[in-house]
């Protein structure tokens, strides 16, 4: 088959577009402009520190301070991958690439964007539950107290750290208890051509997530284990139902890559008379530090005891 490095090209850029378009969570991908990806399962990612002001003297001038820079090396520890057959019959050269894009299209909407939502905010409450003050459990959402403990905790952020931006995703369920309690203002949500309109607490955008991606633990399974060999994610079993998650907007560094997809022809497919498609997606998400303090987390249940 002919131009098949272009139809590689084309690919790999359509089905990383599409996890930032489609998943809930692509916001938080703008913040890894700051990380160093040379390819692979490796990232660097800066960490600055500086001094706090000192005394002018008239004599010797300014305080001297210093400011450090430093690249911390993460591992994206999800490496996740599918491997995908076209029969010749069903598929000819001319419509290959619209055979192929819409099936990895549907492939990713139906799996992969949902997997990596509830990965990464399954990492976020891990992160944040170390510290049991950044959470608060047993809170069943009502008509009567959700837009309160909302305005709770967002005041508990800002109170320490100013008017900065935040994004609070939260679980469909519990926005249609909000929706009903009070008359929500709407707000623009997004960057460049990514834009919509979302509702917003005290300007505070509000993304509606499917409870399925909003819980406290997942099993991600293998695919070739037995039970397992449909692969794809399913709830853990001290799995608990996150209400809602506030985030400083810059505090998630989120990356997925697709490595560059294998397309083999059928006359390259030795073990069958189709067109081979294989899948390998990285993909993790980080919280600095600092911003980790200022996340907060609400969970339906109590807190899990530990065995």
């Amino acid at each position: 088959m002919a131009n098949v490095l272009q139809y590689v090209t084309l690919f790999q850029q359509e089905l990383d577009s599409q996890i930032v378009v489609g998943s809930t969570t692509g916001w938080m991908e703008k913040n890894s402009g700051q990380v160093i990806y040379d390819g692979g399962r490796e990232v660097k990612i800066p960490k600055v520190s500086m001094d706090g002001l000192g005394d002018y003297d008239r004599s010797k001038g300014y305080a001297p301070g210093a400011i450090t820079l430093e690249y911390e090396t993460r591992r994206m520890e999800m490496d996740r991958s599918r491997e995908f057959m076209l029969d010749s019959m069903d598929v000819n050269e001319t419509n290959f690439v619209v055979n192929a894009s819409s099936v990895m299209g549907l492939f990713q909407k139906q799996h992969v964007i949902p997997e990596i939502d509830a990965y990464r905010y399954s990492k976020i409450f891990s992160e944040v539950s170390k510290v049991d003050e950044r959470v608060k459990y047993s809170y069943e959402a009502s008509a009567a107290t959700v837009l309160s403990e909302l305005k709770y905790q967002i005041a508990s952020i800002q109170d320490s750290t100013g008017d900065i931006p935040l994004i609070i995703s939260m679980s469909s369920v519990v926005a249609s208890i909000l929706e009903q309690s009070t008359q929500l203002d709407d707000i623009e949500f997004g960057d460049g051509d990514i834009k919509r309109i979302v509702k917003s607490i005290d300007n505070v955008p509000i993304i509606k997530v499917p409870s399925k991606r909003m819980k406290t633990e997942y099993i991600f399974m293998d695919g070739k284990t037995s039970g397992q060999t449909a692969g794809g994610f399913k709830e853990g079993p001290k799995a608990l139902d996150i209400n809602c998650l506030i985030t400083p907007s810059s505090a998630p560094i989120a990356i997925s890559k697709t490595d560059k997809p294998r397309i083999f022809t059928p006359d390259q497919n030795q073990s069958a008379d189709a067109y081979k498609i294989d899948y390998r997606k990285y993909h993790d998400l980080w919280l600095l530090d600092e911003p980790i303090k200022l996340c907060r987390a609400c969970v339906k249940q109590a807190k899990a005891t530990q065995e």
